[in-house]
């Protein structure tokens, strides 16, 4: 039996612009994909990014965009508090929106979040309590 893979898909306003941020300027791991969609492979999970109006009409849903929190944030974890300062850098120098600096968490951590050019919530962490991430082989 094939080992279950997670995806999260998040619908977007334009597939290049969506590529250019998430491939060329974060440098996440492309896959090969079908014509008006694309897959990253994110180490034990995907992400897929796909028309907002197709996505929601497959859901059976009105595609029509509210404001503010959508009620989901994407975390990406790191091993080192320096590392979460990097990749908030990286984010920001690829076109991201700053919503909170590096700093600490109230949960003990070290965190920032940025805003994708679609309007995605993105939490970059640093846990020093618990690792989020596949085991290390070594």
């Amino acid at each position: 039996m094939k080992p279950r893979i997670s995806m999260i898909t998040l619908g977007i306003k334009d597939l290049d612009t969506s590529i250019q941020f998430y491939r060329d300027k974060l440098g996440l791991p492309m896959l090969d994909s079908p014509p008006g969609v694309a897959f990253f492979n994110l180490n034990g999970t995907w992400l897929g990014l796909c028309g907002r109006d197709h996505l929601a009409e497959d859901a059976g849903l009105n595609s029509a965009v509210g404001s503010g929190f959508t009620g989901i944030t994407l975390s990406h974890n790191v091993a080192t508090e320096a590392e979460v300062i990097k990749v908030f850098q990286e984010a920001l120098a690829a076109g991201a929106e700053e919503l909170k600096a590096p700093q600490k968490a109230d949960w003990g951590g070290f965190h920032a979040y940025f805003k994708d050019p679609d309007g995605y919530l993105w939490e970059i962490a640093y846990n020093p309590f618990a690792w989020v991430g596949p085991e290390d082989k070594a």
